[in-house]
């Protein structure tokens, strides 16, 4: 998987300017609009104190601007534990191909963690940019699916899978 374009550097205390940065209506529009700093506060805390899964900052491989996100955490999807992913790429860092690199990157990671077969994708099916980088990244479109996020927000999203073992994807 071609990953060089980006590095993945571990969140940590200092990354809460990012998520302010990727709190704008155009980076939330298929996200339920922005958060209020609370919100935003809190999200950082557990980004910082993940204990099953980790976020990353995107960062360009060859001079290390932060570019966006990615991560991988632990939930339960209809009965089954499994790794979710989910990124964001800065607006003028997007059109470049970031966000799939960055997707095959963590693929890595959850790969590397253990612990689940599966990393899914939950993008909206209006969002037609993530649906594409779950298709570049070597995902497998398994259908739509209803998805509450954020809380009280439903959305029609659909359900993209990866297979860590390298079973029927990959």
């Amino acid at each position: 998987m071609d990953t060089e374009q980006v590095r993945l550097v571990p969140w940590a205390e200092g990354d809460l300017w990012l998520l302010e940065r990727t709190n704008s209506p155009e980076m939330t529009a298929h996200l339920g609009g922005p958060e209020s700093g609370e919100k935003l506060a809190a999200r950082h805390r557990r980004y910082v104190g993940l204990s099953s899964g980790r976020m990353y900052r995107v960062t360009l491989a060859d001079g290390g601007e932060t570019v966006g996100s990615v991560g991988f955490w632990e939930r339960s999807w209809r009965d089954a534990p499994i790794w979710e992913t989910g990124w964001g790429i800065l607006p003028e860092f997007q059109g470049r191909g970031l966000a799939a690199a960055a997707a095959r990157a963590v693929v890595v990671e959850a790969r590397a963690a253990g612990g689940h077969r599966y990393l899914h994708a939950f993008p909206s099916v209006e969002h037609t940019a993530s649906n594409g980088v779950c298709r570049r990244a070597g995902f497998t479109l398994l259908g739509q699916a209803g998805f509450e996020y954020p809380k009280g927000h439903w959305i029609t999203s659909n359900d993209w899978r990866f297979d860590l073992t390298g079973g029927d994807e990959g």
